[in-house]
């Protein structure tokens, strides 16, 4: 590979916005350039981006200063280190936008109203319709949205293990009446 403008021999690269000698990571990777990285360095890159970004008119986020190591989450504004980031290929830090705990809320979210059509709000005004326990045992606490397999109409919030039930009586309420005559001795057993 032949060094570009702004090059220095070995490890170390120089940028033409700041001035400064930099190691070979503090600049992004670009693969049209002759030594393989961006021109200027990722903070100066930055800035220069912004610029362009305030001069087209566009709404700029402003930069938020984080120590090596870490990162700001735009979503809970808080400064958390690279451990609570998921990767991200394609993001020029190789981390995601948002932290890990904010893509799981995210997530939940997007998981009720995709999978059964309701919001967090919804789920939880169930939850508290039922007194916070499941609505078939009465005893656990409501986690688990249940839901008609045929018509996708959402029917309680149950615990783990009644819901597990539900779906292993293949959600068929006579099947669920003979067992319930079963345990209650009703129903006479065949081998007596």
């Amino acid at each position: 590979m032949t060094p570009g403008r702004g090059w220095v021999a070995g490890a170390v690269k120089r940028c033409p916005r700041c001035g400064a000698e930099k190691p070979r990571e503090a600049f992004a990777a670009n693969r049209a350039a002759r030594d393989g990285l961006q021109c200027y360095c990722r903070p100066c890159a930055a800035e220069y981006h912004q610029e362009r970004q305030l001069a087209k008119g566009k709404n700029v986020r402003p930069l938020v200063a984080a120590p090596p190591g870490h990162k700001h989450c735009r979503r809970c504004g808080e400064i958390k280190p690279h451990s609570e980031w998921d990767r991200n290929r394609t993001a020029s830090d190789g981390l995601s936008t948002r932290c890990k705990a904010c893509r799981a809320v995210e997530g939940r979210a997007h998981y009720l109203k995709r999978s059964y059509g309701i919001t967090e709000a919804v789920r939880d005004a169930i939850i508290a319709a039922q007194g916070g326990v499941c609505y078939l045992c009465l005893r656990a606490p409501a986690v688990h949205v249940d839901h008609c397999h045929k018509t996708g109409r959402v029917r309680g919030v149950l615990c783990l293990n009644c819901n597990v039930g539900v779906g292993l009586f293949k959600e068929d309420p006579e099947r669920m009446r003979r067992a319930a005559e079963y345990l209650e001795g009703t129903r006479g057993s065949q081998h007596s």
